[in-house]
């Protein structure tokens, strides 16, 4: 997305994230694209970023892992980061059917070996995170189906790559990691049960206006 952003449409970008693994993979990335003056890659908690703000903000798979009594919290920090007229793009997993809170329930296969922190919210629960914050939610789509081939891709690959992936992580990790894969791709095909959406917002200004054209068409042509 950053390497995207930064060829494509000129931008500065400024990427965080906790994973020193991913940082390091994202630079070298980075570096062998020439776009090192363009782009800047941090170990660091989104809650410290505390420059000026940003005229936009992509978080991609994030807010799955910030959880619901932290969601306000989140959006209430993406509000201050984005100047008046910033636009927001969050990008992830959202429940279709509802689930009880972690605490509530019995640990799936998921919430015990794959993502012991994460929380799949109902779209309806973030999009209030963010009205309340004070953002203007301006789109929304549901990407349930892209997402399923995609996991079909991440199977083909593991599969293709399987060798490799033992002697690097051990057997039963991978083994785990391909049951896991293989359960979401059937999740995300299978209608009413799990989705993903890209919710599109903006930081209005103090006028009200939000700066985005007067349909979709309009900024789909634009973009």
């Amino acid at each position: 997305m950053a390497l995207h952003a930064a060829q494509h449409y000129g931008v500065d970008v400024v990427g965080v994230t906790l994973s020193a693994e991913q940082r390091d993979f994202a630079r070298a990335r980075i570096a062998e694209a020439g776009m090192t003056d363009r782009i800047e890659i941090r170990l660091q908690d989104y809650r410290d970023i505390d420059e000026s703000p940003f005229d936009a903000i992509s978080s991609i798979g994030m807010s799955e892992h910030v959880g619901a009594a932290k969601l306000p919290e989140y959006a209430r920090h993406l509000h201050e980061l984005l100047v008046p007229g910033g636009r927001l793009l969050n990008h992830a997993i959202a429940s279709v059917v509802y689930r009880p809170e972690p605490r509530s329930r019995p640990a799936t296969f998921i919430d015990r070996y794959v993502f012991p922190d994460g929380e799949i919210l109902p779209l309806s629960r973030t999009v209030d995170a963010f009205e309340r914050a004070g953002l203007e939610v301006r789109d929304s789509e549901a990407l349930r189906e892209h997402y399923a081939l995609t996991l079909r891709a991440w199977v083909a690959n593991l599969l293709e790559s399987w060798d490799g992936a033992v002697s690097l992580v051990g057997a039963e990790r991978a083994r785990t990691w391909l049951l896991y894969l293989t359960a979401s791709a059937l999740g995300f095909e299978e209608p009413g049960r799990l989705t993903i959406h890209q919710v599109l917002a903006v930081r209005p200004t103090s006028t009200g206006v939000s700066g985005m054209p007067r349909t979709r068409h309009e900024w789909l042509a634009a973009g």
